[in-house]
């Protein structure tokens, strides 16, 4: 996913888009070199040395990884995946981002 996360990043950095990750990788000292070798240059969480049953996928009630949110400038959840779907989620993200700017 990150290939794609990056090319987002990219393409919305003029819109009020951002990604916010959360990383299950159980080794800080392993995650901050993978963040650095991917290039991640978005805000990204660590659930913890638990991996995927840390306290974020927790709280969350997450059943599988990756799960992506799309949330809407008011907060509301517009879309949720478990598993990897760009089509669907560059669908979303165009027709959030083109409403918004029609708005303007």
């Amino acid at each position: 996913m990150y290939p794609h996360e990056r090319s987002l990043v990219k393409k919305y950095k003029d819109q009020p888009f951002v990604i916010i990750g959360v990383n299950s990788d159980r080794d800080k000292t392993s995650l901050k070199e993978r963040i650095e070798e991917e290039k991640i240059t978005w805000r990204s969480f660590w659930n913890g040395p638990q991996g995927t049953g840390g306290p974020i996928s927790k709280e969350w009630n997450l059943s599988g990884w990756p799960t992506l949110y799309i949330l809407d400038q008011k907060g509301v959840i517009r879309y949720k995946s478990v598993g990897s779907n760009e089509k669907m989620m560059d669908k979303i993200l165009t027709e959030l981002l083109e409403g918004s700017s029609k708005k303007k």
